[in-house]
């Protein structure tokens, strides 16, 4: 549903998107992640053919977003950092208005607008003029804007910042129902937590280049290494450390625990228990040490900032 090859933007002198490569398909969330112009808004309006690129193509929804711009306009709903919501109209107005400008029927204009207001608990504020919203809500409200028109893809710039944590749960479950009824998301967040729990896949960006791209699980392999596992015993194991470590590499241990790093845990694991079993190791806990997707960034930022500073790009 978003295709980009190649895609780089050049203001003046100053290269803002670098040769950016994306394959989005149908139905997945895909998390843009980087620091403030890394390239993040700058590859969105590209994509959303708000701006032109120098140099590759990229296609949303099969439409080209040099050639079949309005195509594309009509298919993607976007959430930008600035929201230019009108403040002098009520809620009800504001989004009647922008169902017009998406042509909409007027009796599907009112039923998309009561139902997304509803599922966002705005519906007490229908007749509130914008000005009167809190942060939050205009934050909410944007995005029901960006939905109205029923897109098949969503492009949404840090879509639950100066949410309250019921807010941002609304909208990361929104985003995980529309996504098994085969929408498309491409969302850039510095929150990497809500990236983990709903991105199906993570793009990393730094100056204005991918760097990293992958499932969360890939690039954990790729940067952080196999998974690490902990067993926990309920008395001293005496000895056992010795006598696994031709089955799985140890990275440390105590009294009555270890932590050992393996790369095919479902096949290492049940061969491990049956050797604690024979040596009359009782286990009491066998699980996998938690992996952050803040670990896999800070370990892509630090291996990128080593290559660049070997003057290799």
């Amino acid at each position: 549903m978003i295709e980009a090859y190649e895609l780089t933007k050049v203001f003046d002198d100053f290269r803002a998107v670098d040769c950016v490569s994306l394959n989005v398909p149908r139905g997945s969330v895909v998390a843009l992640l980087g620091p403030n112009g890394a390239g993040k808004t700058t590859t969105v309006r590209m994509l959303t053919s708000i701006l032109a690129p120098t140099s590759g193509w990229a296609k949303v929804a099969g439409y080209s977003v040099v050639d079949q711009p309005e195509h594309v306009r009509a298919s993607v709903g976007v959430l930008t950092e600035q929201h230019g919501l009108y403040e002098r109209m009520k809620a009800i107005e504001y989004l009647d208005f922008f169902g017009r400008v998406y042509r909409m029927s007027a009796a599907n204009r009112k039923r998309r607008s009561l139902e997304l207001m509803e599922r966002f608990g705005l519906t007490f504020a229908l007749d509130k003029r914008l000005g009167d919203y809190s942060k939050g809500m205009k934050q909410k409200l944007a995005l029901v804007r960006a939905m109205l028109h029923d897109p098949p893809v969503l492009l949404l710039d840090e879509p639950t910042s100066a949410m309250d944590p019921l807010s941002a749960k609304q909208v990361r479950d929104a985003i995980l129902e529309l996504q098994r009824g085969d929408r498309t998301f491409l969302i850039t967040t510095h929150n990497l937590t809500e990236a983990q729990q709903i991105a199906s896949k993570i793009a990393i960006i730094r100056s204005g280049r991918i760097v990293a791209d992958g499932t969360f699980e890939q690039l954990a392999r790729q940067f952080v290494g196999d998974p690490i596992m902990e067993l926990r015993a309920n008395r001293p194991m005496n000895g056992f450390v010795s006598e696994v470590t031709d089955l799985v590499t140890v990275v440390e241990s105590g009294e009555n625990w270890l932590r050992y790093r393996v790369a095919e845990p479902e096949q290492s694991n049940p061969v491990l228990l049956r050797r604690a079993a024979e040596l009359g190791v009782e286990v009491v806990t066998l699980a996998p040490v938690s992996r952050t997707l803040e670990d896999v960034y800070l370990q892509v930022v630090k291996e990128d900032e080593g290559y660049g500073n070997d003057d290799q790009r």
